[in-house]
């Protein structure tokens, strides 16, 4: 995970760096930033992870009205990394503010170890098992970005905004199942560097979901006794994305 962040970190600061090291020139686009509206595409990838709460000991009834003790913990091991795509449309407040609306799809999936800790092998370990919970976000961000003034062909700024995001995937019959409608808050930085013929902006955001994700009926929906004992190990779930995105106006 932190290798991860680290990596986007300094591929993020090794480009803005590279715009700070500029002497005064003559600026591209000296115009683009005074249009009232204009638009753009995304395109960037994404980390996932998921933060869950375990319930702690279950008392499972098995098909034949016997009661079994279960004891699982569920855990998301490692942030995955997704695919994301999207368009912009930025509204200029003022000189040093804007209103940008984002909307994007994000291909992601997130990782997930059960450890049945009644369930042993012969050597006292707990037997692991595994869901790969594949999902398929379309968020609408609504964002405030607050930018610096520009200086020959680059400006830094800041960004906060939320997101209502919709998860098209498919009800399963997966041991966790998230809801289908979530909303996060973001903030994030980037720089606009002004090219000869257009405007190239990354930009690194930190996404943190609101509330719980996870879906709680789902455990209901599963007839799978087995399963229904994997799904209830968990009783709620915040999901958290790290973003890089890089935007052509």
């Amino acid at each position: 995970m932190k290798t991860r962040i680290t990596m986007l970190l300094t591929i993020f600061l090794t480009t803005t760096l590279t715009g700070l090291a500029q002497q005064r020139r003559v600026q591209n686009k000296p115009y683009i930033d005074q249009r009232p509206l204009h638009f753009g595409i995304l395109v960037g990838t994404h980390l996932q992870d998921i933060e869950m709460d375990n319930v702690g000991l279950q008392t499972i009834m098995s098909e034949d009205g016997t009661p079994h003790e279960r004891l699982i913990v569920t855990d998301a091991d490692r942030w995955n990394t997704g695919f994301t795509v999207g368009v912009l449309a930025d509204w200029r407040l003022h000189e040093h503010l804007s209103l940008r609306l984002s909307p994007a799809l994000h291909f992601g999936s997130n990782h997930i170890t059960f450890h049945d800790l009644k369930d042993t092998d012969a050597e006292g370990h707990p037997h692991p098992y595994t869901q790969d919970l594949k999902n398929t976000y379309l968020a609408v961000p609504v964002s405030l970005k607050f930018s610096a003034q520009r200086w020959n062909n680059y400006r830094p700024y800041l960004t906060a905004g939320i997101s209502p995001m919709v998860n098209l995937t498919s009800p399963s019959s997966d041991y966790i199942r998230l809801k289908r409608f979530t909303t996060m808050i973001e903030v994030g930085l980037g720089c606009d560097f002004y090219l000869p013929y257009f405007k190239w902006i990354p930009e690194l955001k930190f996404c943190y979901g609101l509330g719980n994700s996870l879906d709680r009926g789902h455990k209901d929906r599963l007839r799978d006794a087995n399963k229904q004992a994997f799904a209830g190990s968990v009783s709620s779930a915040q999901t958290k994305m790290v973003v890089l995105t890089f935007y052509f106006e």
